[in-house]
């Protein structure tokens, strides 16, 4: 048996699950009655173990589900069926604890977070959209990673009809932020600045991202100044959060570098199951090894910029720059980015 032989060997076991088989058994205890079904008289009911292994697998190698109905000598309908099981009851079961819908303590935990780790203040998140599986179909994965590479909102949708501008607009992410809906603290004086008065918490994002008084870009390059290659510097090193997280995701499972043939409804669950996964086993001891292991990056969606943004957004995005650039939210280490050459430092 398969599985059996692969728990003697824990490196092995390792390899192709992704995880060890202590952390599998855990798993198991999360989503096995679930995954529960009687054996009848007329067939015998595949074990919750055997369901998971090869839900597992799936994620880990990218194989089809074919290869893996003769890998497990179980019929291609069964094969189907586990892995459609299986993810959907992670995504029913483990959501709550390990992707809960974030509250203000929530936020502001995150906060204090990014600041500590990545020196950017009143953040809530690393903002990100990817990418086109294979061009089978446009199904985009939106998500917000905190200080620690640990997704905190996704979505994924198929926007293959929306331009580019519509993608944050219409995403829940996008529209929660505009109406407000989502438990952000109030504005907060930045670290030792009261003098600025209250900022308002952002997302960081790439130059894709629209401008908004929640959602913060770079400089564009052109004749950047000192002060706003400090700033796009600052930012860059917070949004990279989000660019490991992908990096890490990918890199334990490798479906995302395949094509995924399942029917569109039925990819948005793989790829919840597979963020809730990647939450459920996180730790700082694989998440650079995992990077080091990643093949290639994965890709990232088109300018989302959109509509021009409004003065309150760029007079915000100032702030911070006057704030980085200022005694009290400068950092040491970073003076060398002044004598950076005119060409300023990369933001995407």
């Amino acid at each position: 048996h398969l599985v059996a032989e692969l728990r003697l060997d824990s490196q092995r076991h390792h390899q192709y699950f992704r995880m060890s088989a202590e952390q599998m058994d855990h798993l198991l205890s999360y989503i096995g009655p679930e995954i529960y079904r009687q054996s009848t008289n007329y067939r015998a009911a595949i074990e919750p173990k055997q369901r998971l292994a090869v839900a597992l697998r799936f994620l880990a190698s990218g194989d089809s589900l074919l290869s893996l109905s003769f890998a497990y000598r179980l019929g291609h309908a069964t094969v189907q069926n586990s892995v459609h099981m299986v993810f959907a009851a992670i995504a029913k079961i483990m959501l709550p604890e390990f992707l809960p819908k974030p509250t203000e303590d929530t936020w502001r935990e995150i906060s204090l977070d990014f600041w500590e780790r990545w020196n950017f203040p009143n953040c809530l998140g690393s903002g990100s959209l990817f990418f086109n599986y294979k061009k089978t179909f446009s199904v985009v994965l939106m998500a917000l990673v905190d200080a620690q590479y640990r997704f905190r909102v996704i979505q994924v949708g198929d926007y293959g009809r929306t331009s580019d501008g519509g993608i944050y607009a219409r995403s829940a992410l996008g529209r929660g932020m505009e109406q407000q809906t989502l438990q952000v603290p109030s504005d907060a004086p930045l670290p030792g600045a009261a003098r600025l008065g209250n900022i308002p918490f952002v997302i960081v994002g790439d130059a894709a991202f629209p401008l908004k008084t929640y959602l913060t870009r770079p400089y564009a390059q052109q004749n950047l100044t000192k002060e706003k290659r400090i700033f796009n510097y600052r930012l860059s090193r917070a949004r990279m959060v989000v660019e490991s997280a992908f990096g890490i995701l990918a890199s334990r499972w490798r479906i995302f570098y395949r094509r995924i043939n399942l029917h569109p409804d039925k990819v948005d669950n793989v790829v919840v199951a597979a963020c809730i996964l990647h939450n459920y086993l996180l730790s700082p001891r694989d998440n650079q090894r995992l990077l080091d292991e990643q093949p290639r990056r994965m890709q990232g969606v088109r300018n989302m910029a959109g509509n021009r943004a409004s003065q309150d957004a760029l007079d915000l995005r100032d702030v911070f720059c006057q704030y980085f650039n200022s005694p009290e939210g400068s950092v040491v280490e970073w003076k060398k980015v002044t004598r950076c050459n005119s060409s300023g430092v990369n933001s995407a």
